[in-house]
């Protein structure tokens, strides 16, 4: 699948437009659109991935994984994006779950937790 065909599915699950995407990312009007002809840079290419909470490998179809891996392989997951739908053994995640673990994991963070680990 092309560059462009995958950014526009992932934009669409994460409701958003092409436009949108660009102004979230933080790039030129139509900088997106332009993939159809033209290789996106590393950095803008970064920067879509990041929005859409994926990997540049995935966009640029190297995996079919759209789950990025940090350093160490392991997956990131963003819970603070309230937009986002998160499931456990096939069922919705509720909001006040993911209410609690924000909240344990700002706790955690502000006692100096950092890449798992107590400092």
């Amino acid at each position: 699948m092309a560059l462009l065909d995958t950014v526009k599915i992932m934009a669409k699950k994460h409701g958003y437009s092409l436009t949108e995407l660009n102004e979230k990312a933080g790039l030129g009007k139509n900088t997106i659109y332009s993939w159809k002809t033209k290789t996106p840079s590393t950095e803008n290419l970064q920067k879509v991935a990041k929005v859409l909470h994926t990997s540049t490998d995935y966009l640029l179809g190297n995996t079919d994984d759209p789950s990025p891996a940090n350093n160490e392989g392991r997956k990131n997951i963003d819970i603070s994006n309230t937009n986002n739908i998160y499931s456990y053994n096939g069922q919705p995640v509720p909001e006040e779950y993911l209410d609690v673990i924000r909240n344990l994991m700002d706790s955690d963070f502000k006692r100096g937790r950092k890449n798992g680990k107590f400092d």
